[in-house]
């Protein structure tokens, strides 16, 4: 019995000096800069959001957040990467529509489970898609869009920032909702996609509101619609595709921060602190309004709700529009 009581109590001891130990830890994190990945080039929405949050969040952690744009796969690579990273929170990265709810409900092999390969940080800001056209396309609404291409089945082209994305789903979903055929192309960003629409390479896109607006506003594509069921903030102009004889229609995204799984979480806490007074100040939110991004922030536990409905939601949506990953 005193032996059983010795290892017992060497035992409470050892795990009583771990717990002591290990909050300090991480009440010293960061101290080396965290890598940020983002799981698309340069250009699109998601590095607009992120840059607008990240400097920062990199102030309130004392530490540089080194952004990582993997690209490819509709933002799937850049994910899986990230689920395999180290759980130690140096590298966290975007948590977003595309990636983890609709890809995961796509691929038949993703490579990560969403809700079981992260952990979440927190949400940054949620924002709609975009209908877009070149400006010598003749539709300048989403009754004529519809029209047109009846009127010319199968010729209607529309770029996206890759397959599994919102953009790629969302036209699928419009596509199917109208009636009408149009042809996916995809590419391996916003970015790139925008700028084959703004050369004429294409006539269609749809594109998230950050990334569209400013070209909008100088006239090098126009707008059609937002895939919100409000108008945006940002462009109070523009109607939704709702409204333009699609009830129902909504095809919204949100931004987020999730580490890989098993990050401590007195590290995932010390990070949405981070994150939450990152969204609180002026210039973040005045640059989001700016990107037409509603800021959006919240607990963990809020954001990884928010994911499971999202999953949910897309899982209907894929299924529904008949989008396939090939």
């Amino acid at each position: 019995m005193p032996t059983i009581g010795r290892r017992t109590f060497v035992a409470g001891s050892a795990a009583a000096m771990f717990a002591k130990s290990f909050p300090a830890s991480a009440q010293d994190y960061p101290t080396r800069p965290v890598t940020l990945i983002i799981p698309f080039p340069p250009g699109g929405s998601t590095t607009i959001v992120i840059r607008s949050v990240s400097d920062k969040l990199g102030e309130a952690l004392g530490q540089q957040i080194v952004i990582d744009n993997r690209a490819g796969a509709g933002g799937t690579v850049g994910t899986r990467a990230l689920a395999k990273s180290d759980p130690d929170g140096y590298t966290i990265g975007l948590g977003y529509t595309g990636t983890l709810a609709i890809g995961p409900n796509l691929y038949s092999n993703v490579g990560y489970d969403p809700r079981k390969d992260f952990a979440s940080i927190g949400r940054i800001a949620t924002a709609p898609n975009t209908l877009v056209v070149h400006p010598s396309f003749p539709a300048r609404t989403v009754p004529e869009l519809i029209a047109y291409a009846k009127a010319n089945p199968g010729k209607v082209s529309y770029g996206s920032a890759g397959v599994g994305t919102v953009s790629h789903v969302c036209g699928e979903y419009f596509a199917s909702a109208t009636g009408i055929k149009l042809v996916h192309i995809p590419y391996k960003g916003t970015g790139p996609a925008l700028s084959d629409l703004i050369g004429g390479h294409i006539p269609v896109a749809f594109a998230p509101i950050p990334a569209t607006y400013e070209n909008s506003k100088a006239g090098r594509l126009r707008m059609l619609a937002v895939t919100s069921l409000t108008r945006s903030t940002l462009a109070p102009e523009v109607p939704t595709i709702a409204e333009q004889g699609v009830p129902g229609f909504e095809a919204v995204l949100r931004y987020a921060l999730v580490a890989p799984a098993g990050t401590p979480r007195p590290v995932i806490e010390k990070l949405n602190k981070a994150l939450n007074a990152a969204i609180a100040t002026d210039e973040v939110r005045k640059r989001l309004a700016l990107e037409g991004a509603e800021p959006l922030p919240s607990t963990p536990e809020q954001y990884a709700a928010d994911l499971d409905n999202e999953i949910t939601l897309w899982a209907k949506v894929v299924k529904e529009s008949g989008a396939k990953a090939d």
